[in-house]
């Protein structure tokens, strides 16, 4: 069992890098503004299920090969960007229809659970993240590596989902709001497309292990 002070020093360590925005932060935010709060929610807890496989190859020791590889890194990171990059389109396509609807998400929670569970998946810098700090906080004495691994991601994937929900149910609000106009909600669905558009072209263009 690990000691309650490394897990409580693991969490506010987590909290403080999750409160931070970074890339999952915005693409929640991006799909909050462009679909709604019911999208947002739904692609933060897909984006965490994403997160999972990540978790249990480092936990296992596989991750730290993944991580070490400029190869598999580039292509996993590649593949993420490019599908951020399809999901703005997507966005910006249909924002007229969307606002037709006033505002209410026509994908289906499964659709919206595999979107952001790709996302989740194809971001290499989780598994580079898991790498870097979870064995921080192991202790060799207090059990199986793996399971002490294992206990600290799913703990942090616990804490991601409510801070990065918040941020998804804040912007969905704001988009509920500019909702009132159809015309105001198409522009801030296509501004919600544009997020995640620029955010997969920033991912794409860093370096290997930026």
């Amino acid at each position: 069992m690990i000691p309650i002070e490394n897990l409580l020093a693991f969490a506010l360590a987590s909290i403080v890098i999750i409160v931070i925005p970074g890339p999952g932060v915005l693409f929640v935010i991006g799909r909050s503004i462009a679909l709604g709060r019911r999208a947002g929610v739904l692609s933060v807890l897909g984006n965490s299920l994403g997160n999972i496989p990540a978790i249990l190859l480092v936990a296992f020791g596989v991750g730290a090969v993944v991580a070490s590889s400029v190869v598999a890194f580039t292509a996993i990171k590649i593949i993420g960007a490019i599908y951020l990059v399809y999901l703005g389109v997507q966005a910006i396509r249909h924002r007229k229809h969307r606002a037709e609807r006033d505002g209410r998400a026509s994908a289906s929670v499964v659709t919206l659970l595999r979107q952001g569970f790709i996302v989740g998946l194809t971001n290499p810098k989780t598994i580079a993240f898991f790498v870097a700090v979870l064995p921080q906080f192991v202790v060799r004495d207090a059990g199986p590596i793996w399971a002490q691994l294992l206990l600290l991601g799913l703990i942090f994937q616990v804490l991601a989902v409510v801070c990065d929900s918040t941020w998804a149910v804040a912007a969905g609000t704001a988009r509920t709001w500019f909702g009132r106009s159809p015309r105001r909600l198409s522009t801030l669905s296509g501004a919600g497309g544009f997020l995640m558009i620029g955010l997969g072209g920033a991912l794409a263009l860093t370096g290997a292990k930026s």
